[in-house]
């Protein structure tokens, strides 16, 4: 079983769903960065820098415990990598996104986000195929994405992943960091 580490500051809401997303978070000095140009962008959503591995997702509270214990098989099943990101990238004009584009890890990424979807509970129909990424200007102004795109060209960053983390949305807060899951555990 892989070795995790517990983030929650309390239990989400009681109810009968809640919202989780499972991401590769972005270590600092890069995360703080990228956040910030996001909200320079103009982006009213404060999400700190990441690689998604699955969107935001509705499950009933009954099957997290079931979803905990698949993410710890993954985490067990995959080894630590080197992510680089380099460079800018964009979904336009099919969706108004500038992203930092991922250089390499990136069929890591395709490989956790697939065995991370294999578990019935957190299957689910998408609009696109999964591309790793770490968005940095989402449906603001044309300028802004122009500007985002531009000003990022040269980025680059390298880093070992070593954990995802599993967060959760209640409705009432923002995503909350619930438990990292150590690769290769």
């Amino acid at each position: 079983m892989a070795h995790s580490v517990d983030r929650r500051d309390g239990a989400p809401d009681a109810g009968e769903t809640i919202e989780i997303g499972i991401a590769v978070d972005i270590p600092e000095p890069w995360g703080g960065m990228l956040t910030r140009r996001r909200v320079e962008a103009g982006d009213p959503r404060v999400v700190p820098a990441h690689v998604t591995l699955l969107g935001p997702t509705e499950i009933p509270m009954a099957t997290l415990p079931s979803v905990e214990r698949h993410l710890g098989e993954v985490a067990a099943a995959h080894l630590p990598f080197t992510l680089h990101l380099r460079g800018t990238g964009t979904f336009r004009p099919v969706t108004q996104v500038v992203f930092v584009a991922v250089a390499a890890g990136i069929s890591e990424c395709e490989l956790l986000a697939a065995a991370i979807r294999a578990a019935p509970e957190l299957h689910r129909e998408t609009r696109f195929p999964y591309h790793p990424h770490v968005t940095v200007a989402q449906e603001v102004a044309p300028e802004a994405l122009d500007r985002a795109y531009e000003d990022l060209a040269d980025f680059s960053a390298m880093f070992e992943v070593e954990a995802f983390t599993l967060f959760s949305h209640s409705g009432q807060t923002r995503w909350q960091p619930r438990r990292d899951f150590q690769l290769g555990g």
